[in-house]
């Protein structure tokens, strides 16, 4: 798979009619189930490992969508395979009395990987040039006096832009799926909810209003791509409405991402070693 079909390229104007939300890419879901996702996954475990043990790098993945677009179905069936040490994931929802009372990108930063993990933004500092421009809610806001409402869309996305600059100058690679669903489907799928006893937890009545504003939500989303995708923290739209081309596509940018790292287990020194080989030793020689 060529991941670099699905990125996009810094500064380029985002027309999402122009994205499919679904695509005849050639794989039937049986062979996505039975061998390239596990294979791919496995491989992704095995890197994430080395990762960890080394210790150097981390990485932020960031997860935007409309409801019920797949995120949190990318996070069980992709991410929880890894090792939960190395693996931190923190969603996002409205901000809190106390989150408004710091700067905007300052609760972002409890959801921040450590070195050696990788880091998933359920939703995440994006939130803050999404909702509040479709709910009008800057007034809930401290905003630069010298600036007016429109002003501050194009301010925050330079301010994004250098924090996640600011990331990647300091070990961590940041990147970036958009779920690009279609409205059909996001009907199709709240429904399931809604009328599947099982998936009735899953359902808010909330996601039913926020549909209301779909197309200013799409046009957002367009600003927002055009504006913050980087070469250092590139945008991803995935195909949303194939659910599971779409978690195939992350699983494979995660390998090239860390393939990108190359990170490797670390050695044992000289000294170790002959502690270690005394240890096997030991070990070997005891009476059961």
């Amino acid at each position: 798979m060529d991941v670099s079909n699905y990125m996009i390229e810094g500064n380029k104007k985002i027309d999402l009619k122009n994205h499919a939300t679904t695509e005849n890419h050639g794989y039937k879901e049986k062979q996505l189930l039975d061998q390239h996702i596990p294979e791919s996954v496995s491989k992704l475990k095995e890197l994430h490992w080395r990762l960890h043990a080394e210790a150097k790098k981390g990485i932020v993945v960031v997860l935007q969508a409309m409801d019920a677009a797949g995120k949190d179905e990318a996070i069980s069936y992709i991410f929880s395979n890894l090792n939960a040490q190395g693996l931190k994931t923190t969603s996002f929802q409205k901000p809190s009395d106390t989150e408004l009372s710091h700067d905007y990108l300052w609760r972002i930063r409890e959801g921040l990987p450590a070195r050696g993990q990788i880091g998933i933004l359920n939703r995440s500092h994006y939130e803050e040039v999404i909702a509040p421009r479709v709910h009008d809610l800057l007034e809930d806001e401290t905003i630069p006096d010298n600036k007016d409402k429109e002003e501050i869309w194009s301010v925050r996305y330079r301010q994004i832009n250098d924090f996640e600059r600011y990331l990647t100058e300091n070990g961590f690679e940041v990147i970036k799926f958009f779920f690009h669903m279609s409205k059909e489907e996001q009907k199709h799928r709240l429904l399931e909810r809604m009328k599947n006893p099982k998936k009735n937890f899953e359902f808010s009545f909330s996601d039913v209003e926020e549909r209301q504003h779909w197309d200013s939500y799409q046009e957002i989303f367009e600003d927002m791509l055009s504006n913050t995708s980087t070469d250092y923290a590139p945008w991803y739209i995935l195909p949303a409405d194939d659910e599971w081309y779409s978690r195939y596509i992350i699983t494979e940018v995660m390998i090239e991402c860390l393939e990108k790292i190359d990170p490797h287990y670390p050695k044992i020194s000289e000294e170790n070693q002959k502690k270690l080989d005394k240890c096997i030793e030991q070990l070997e020689n005891e009476e059961d």
